[in-house]
């Protein structure tokens, strides 16, 4: 993973990645017309050439203002941190990064106009997979190729580098020391292309891998695991407090399932002898563990198929010579293989309790095993817990909450969890990918590597294949080193981490990115979380959530930050969808631009809109989409086409991108008809007015101010940016279908603003607010020594403002007329009616 940060304090992000999308500036020649900007003369017609000058023309000139306004950013404004999720592309952009950063540009700008303090960082997730393939694809070390997507995309702090993935690695020694990191052996999806280990959320619903679509093959391997169990039951009780992330958090609960039991540890035995084995296994009802009469494997459990010192004793009988010491009860119990060929969920080692099922006591008797009873059933039905040591005469409940407290004081289990939930399987055997930080001593087992002695790096490989084995086992020098404890040999951990270790934590790492200390100031990252709206595709919902979520309360528990959770709002993107065509008979995608439309019938394909990929040609390149319809156009299609959670299937010809376009000529025509009617030296004479043109005036103000209303809405609670966009429009049709009357004489208070910008040749340039040349108005009558002369009509809003009153009185007509040659001595607004008294020199 590689990730620039950018905090907007600093740097306005929304400059960086408009820079992705905007088109490449030509210079124009000394006779080509330009721009009103740089010439003073308007063009009537929006066209593409004009909305191309346009951009080129404003573009530079609104990074510019957005580094000023960056600098002088309150910083004491309420945070506000939008954050969108990684890409994580093997090579370019597509569309739906596109996506995901406009919706969250175009937050992070509307928070910052309402005077928040915003973070908006950018990141960019290079290590893993993708990277390495792309790289071993065109000959390249995986860095170098890294190295150039940084640099043609000018990112700043990169996390597949040592800066970053020192406290990765470093977050990883925490969770070892907790015994929350640990390593076994386990039956893993193996992907025979990329040649690695895939989690099974990575294994779709056809047994294929999520990357390279290959059949998924089943492999035992030595594997590091994060104990993610230990937290299911926090994790299931806080969504709770999540009431913003609407469908996701029912996605999280069934992902975790009921925890309503919890594991227990126990060492296994031969013959009385320890073995060195430590199972843990399940049980539904732990508060009667003391009644345990055995423990039960599958017939595909790991000891009878690994390297395990046990698996020739268990695999003589079903009822096996090894037993298993329960570290909390102390009491032995038989180590039995089950006939049955699965367990609940993905349970592959269970507690056999008779007191507690049928099924159990029937095995018990079957095999004659010894067993205590442990429930006994009083009068009016409760059932208290005997011959349980300290836990009897508790009830079933009490005894629950006692021994799994008690079990996690001592650190031998009593977790709740779900049967269906399993530990995070964190080890791949490629290369480009955080090292694993701990070495496997002879004498002291695996040891973790000292904090002080981070990171460690990634050595110099001379070629890749992607095939076979970790890649770093043939790095010998690189592999072979001292032990930390015993200065003995030792040889460092050849697996890599997933990347969703990696992306577990970024987003503490954007509050301090520069930090070279720790992984973060503790006061930054408290300042700034949870993330206020965080943006991500819907494929994440779970896998990468759970993981972040997890990761945030671990580092809760580990006083490093304050809060539990980590993103208070989602917001779930759907897919941009192109066009596919795909033969019936094979399965085979074509190019659309290979299919002869007028015999089409002559070949059976189905037509149907599917996630963009090369291998479907349905992709779009974003630069080819912006060079064509320019960067405004494709970030309002964006945001037009269809709410965030939902797909945009892109088809330019039947889709909201022409009511994109129509829009923006419809803004372009609305200012062109507002320039029309404000000539330069015109001066607005509200007074008039009629009666039907000041309805008119107060219609456009009330829909004006819905308009706001709506559209701050939209941004800040559903994020509709459709909807918003649709109210836009509205105000549009109405200021458009203004009467010309109104629109000449309907003063404003920014109509100075209007004209104020000079091109330093002394003509006036102008710009227009549309929102505020409209407002309702109110007649206010002017006295000249307590005399009334008349009646003029000023802006609802400033007719108790005495100085703006007096303002606009002078400069109307009847003021000039009257009040122009005389010596004001000072002008009296009426707090109760609506006039205005001027004293002057007889």
């Amino acid at each position: 993973m590689q990730v620039s940060v950018r905090r907007l304090s600093l740097y306005p992000l929304g400059v960086a990645r408009s820079a992705l999308l905007s088109p490449s500036p030509r210079l124009l020649s000394p006779g080509t017309r330009t721009l009103f900007s740089e010439t003073g003369v308007w063009e009537k017609e929006y066209r593409p050439e004009t909305r191309r000058r346009v951009e080129e023309w404003w573009h530079p000139r609104i990074m510019a203002q957005w580094r000023k306004d960056a600098l002088e950013e309150d910083s004491k404004g309420k945070k506000f941190y939008v954050l969108s999720m990684f890409p994580y592309p093997s090579g370019r952009l597509h569309m739906g990064h596109v996506r995901v950063y406009t919706i969250s540009d175009t937050i992070g700008h509307f928070q910052r106009m309402r005077g928040h303090q915003v973070l908006n960082p950018m990141g960019w997730d290079a290590f893993g997979l993708p990277a390495e393939n792309a790289a071993i694809e065109r000959g390249l070390d995986p860095e170098e190729w890294t190295k150039r997507e940084e640099e043609l995309l000018g990112l700043e702090v990169t996390t597949c580098l040592p800066d970053y993935y020192r406290w990765t690695q470093y977050l990883f020694v925490k969770l070892f020391q907790a015994g929350l990191a640990y390593q076994k052996e386990a039956v893993v999806n193996w992907d025979p292309v990329d040649q690695t280990v895939l989690a099974d959320e990575q294994v779709d619903e056809n047994g294929r891998s999520w990357r390279s679509g290959a059949l998924v093959e089943q492999k035992l391997l030595t594997q590091w695991f994060i104990k993610t169990t230990n937290y299911a039951k926090p994790l299931l009780d806080a969504l709770a407090d999540l009431p913003e992330w609407y469908g996701v958090k029912a996605m999280q609960a069934n992902w975790i399932g009921d925890c309503t039991g919890c594991y227990f540890d126990f060492k296994l035995k031969v013959n009385g002898e320890e073995t060195g084995e430590t199972l843990s296994a399940y049980s539904s009802s732990p508060e009667t563990v003391f009644g345990a009469a055995y423990l039960a494997i599958l017939p595909s459990h790991r000891l009878l198929h690994g390297s395990s010192s046990v698996r020739s004793v268990l695999e003589k009988d079903s009822l096996t010579e090894v037993t298993a010491h329960n570290l909390f009860t102390d009491h032995e119990v038989p180590v039995v293989i089950s006939h049955k060929e699965a367990f609940d969920g993905y349970l592959d080692t269970v507690i056999g309790i008779p007191d507690c099922s049928e099924e159990d006591l029937s095995v018990a008797r079957a095999l004659n095993l010894r067993w205590t009873t442990v429930l006994k059933s009083d009068e009016d039905g409760t059932q208290t817990l005997v011959n349980s040591d300290e836990f009897s005469g508790l009830t079933r409940q009490q005894a629950f909450d006692s021994i799994t407290q008690k079990s996690r004081d001592q650190r031998v289990g009593g977790h709740l969890t779900s049967s269906k939930l399993r530990d995070w399987l964190i080890s791949r055997q490629r290369y480009w990918g955080t090292p694993i930080p701990v070495v496997h001593c002879g004498s002291c087992g695996p040891v973790a590597v000292p904090e002080d002695e981070l990171p460690v790096t990634l050595p110099k490989l001379p070629s890749l294949t992607g095939k076979g084995t970790s890649p770093l086992e043939d790095a010998h020098d690189w592999v072979s080193c001292t032990c930390p404890r015993c200065k003995g040999p030792a040889r460092r951990e050849t697996d890599t981490m997933d990347t969703f270790v990696d992306s577990a934590w970024y987003y503490f790492r954007y509050t301090d990115p520069q930090n070279t200390v720790r992984p973060f100031e503790r006061h930054l990252a408290d300042h700034w979380l949870p993330v206020d709206v965080y943006i991500g595709g819907k494929e994440h919902a779970v896998m990468h959530l759970y993981y972040a979520r997890f990761l945030c309360h671990f580092c809760k528990d580990q006083g490093l930050v304050a809060h539990r959770e980590p993103f208070r709002k989602l917001l779930v993107q759907g897919l941009i969808k192109g066009q596919t065509f795909k033969l019936a008979d094979s399965g085979q995608y074509l190019k659309r631009e290979d299919i002869d439309f007028t015999v089409s019938h002559l070949v059976h394909f189905s037509v149907t809109f599917e996630k963009m990929s090369k291998s479907k040609h349905n992709g779009l390149d974003p630069q080819d989409v912006v060079q064509q319809y320019g960067v405004d156009t494709v970030r309002l299609y964006i945001l037009y086409a269809a709410p965030p959670e939902q797909d945009i299937l892109w088809n330019v010809k039947t889709d909201a991108l022409p009511g994109v376009l129509r829009w923006q000529s419809r803004l372009w025509q609305l200012v062109t008809k507002l320039r029309a009617a404000r000539q330069p030296g015109d001066i607005p004479n509200p007074s008039l007015l009629k009666k039907k043109e000041l309805a008119e005036t107060k219609k456009i103000w009330d829909n004006k101010n819905y308009a706001v209303q709506e559209v701050t809405s939209h941004f800040t609670g559903d994020f509709l940016f459709n909807a918003a966009i649709s109210r836009l429009m509205g105000l549009t049709n109405t200021l458009s279908s203004a009467t010309a009357a109104v629109v000449q004489h309907n003063y404003s208070h920014v109509i100075k603003d209007v004209f104020k910008h000079s091109d330093g040749n002394g003509q006036r340039k102008r710009k227009v607010n549309l929102t505020c040349l409209f407002f309702p108005l109110s007649p206010v009558t002017p006295q000249i020594n307590n005399k009334a002369c008349g009646s003029v009509t000023v802006p609802l809003q400033v007719s108790k403002d005495s100085e703006r009153v007096q303002q606009l009185i002078l400069e109307s007509p009847l003021g000039q007329k009257l009040l122009s040659a005389r010596s004001i001595k000072r002008a009296i607004l009426s707090p109760r009616t609506a006039l205005i008294n001027f004293l002057v020199e007889e």
